[in-house]
């Protein structure tokens, strides 16, 4: 694709050159801050239907990796293909230097179908998001700009896109051998693989179900259920939201993750509602409001919880140093907990994993 632009649905346009596949996308337009982790962002389920914008300027120079397996999960991408419907990037690196890679990125985008485009002032573009919110934007053509300026778009995500990223029928994993835990059903809205290896590395049994399934489809019984990270509005998700609802009626031992920190909320009672940009990257400061201690965590949403809004109960349990919007909220008595960030990292810093740790030791086994 000769001469690719970026096309804002509020009218601003940025030009570059393109890689990867020659063609053109839309999407919701997004920033990322983490320096590296590109084969894990952008395979990462949250980014489903986004076109994603990197801050760092130089994006491509260890390439890409080579899909290997283990229990029947990829060891280096958090999902099986390329989420995000277009990338933006100020260098593209197309001659990758490292002693795992096995093929650069233009070259992985470009067998997945997917744009990229380089030569972007991401810096003036970052400051544009962060000043007038995320909005829908089109890679196209230049005889197309005119024509994508005049389209402005919405910014919901399709109504099924939790079925795109879902396992559609249960299925159990199991630990290494020798190694004995309790079972953990994961209501899979787009599971980010690591929380699946993070799971099994400390012993536990996982029974990964789809979005809209029951924690008994799997047919084992389960100790616990993990609601997973996801791409979208979590409103949207309304037989998860149902089936948490039902859990906490049952005093079922529960944990969230990012999307699930907000669909733990909505089963509560509380409300959500979208940030103006999000939190993308590896670098975002928490404020643990028992100890005031400060963790560095790793995230990926654009919505968040109201904490004004939390039942009897309930309380806030984390909250960003940024902005202070809320990153965790738990029950005072019961055994419901879930965070806005991802403690099981990958990529980014390893420091909360403790929180993995702590709710499967709450299970009893």
């Amino acid at each position: 694709m000769d001469e690719p632009y970026l096309v804002l649905a509020d009218g601003a346009v940025f030009p570059g050159r393109s890689f990867g596949a020659p063609v053109e996308c839309e999407g919701e337009v997004v920033f990322t801050t983490g320096m590296v982790g590109y084969p894990e962002s952008l395979t990462d389920p949250s980014y489903r239907g986004q076109i994603l914008v990197f801050t760092y300027p130089l994006i491509g120079n260890y390439g890409i990796p080579e899909l290997d397996l283990e229990n029947g999960i990829p060891t280096r991408f958090e999902s099986s293909a390329i989420q995000v419907r277009g990338l933006v990037v100020a260098r593209y690196c197309a001659g990758p230097s490292h002693h795992e890679s096995a093929g650069s990125l233009g070259d992985w985008l470009a067998a997945a179908n997917v744009p990229g485009i380089e030569g972007v002032d991401t810096r003036a573009l970052t400051q544009h998001l962060r000043a007038e919110g995320v909005v829908q934007g089109r890679i196209v053509h230049a005889a197309n700009v005119t024509a994508a300026r005049a389209r402005a778009t919405g910014g919901h995500l399709p109504p099924d896109i939790l079925a795109e990223v879902s396992v559609s029928a249960p299925r159990v994993l199991y630990p290494e051998a020798g190694r004995t835990g309790p079972t953990v059903a994961v209501l899979d809205c787009g599971v980010k693989n690591n929380i699946l290896r993070a799971l099994l590395a400390r012993g536990a049994t996982v029974v990964q179900l789809p979005w809209d399934a029951e924690p008994e489809a799997g047919g084992k019984p389960i100790d616990g259920v993990l609601i997973s990270n996801g791409p979208g509005d979590p409103k949207d998700a309304g037989p998860t939201v149902a089936t948490v609802r039902r859990l906490l009626e049952r005093e079922v031992p529960t944990f969230g993750i990012c999307y699930g920190n907000q669909i733990l909320a909505l089963a509560a009672g509380a409300e959500t509602y979208k940030l103006k940009w999000g939190h993308r990257g590896q670098n975002q400061p928490c404020l643990d409001l028992d100890s005031g201690r400060c963790y560095i965590t790793s995230q990926n949403h654009g919505y968040s919880v109201n904490e004004d809004t939390l039942p009897s109960g309930w309380e806030p349990w984390f909250r960003n140093a940024n902005d202070h919007t809320n990153e965790g909220i738990r029950h005072r008595e019961k055994p419901f907990s879930a965070v806005q960030f991802h403690p099981e990292a990958h990529p980014g810093p390893e420091d909360m994993g403790f929180l993995i740790d702590d709710f499967l030791a709450s299970l009893g086994r």
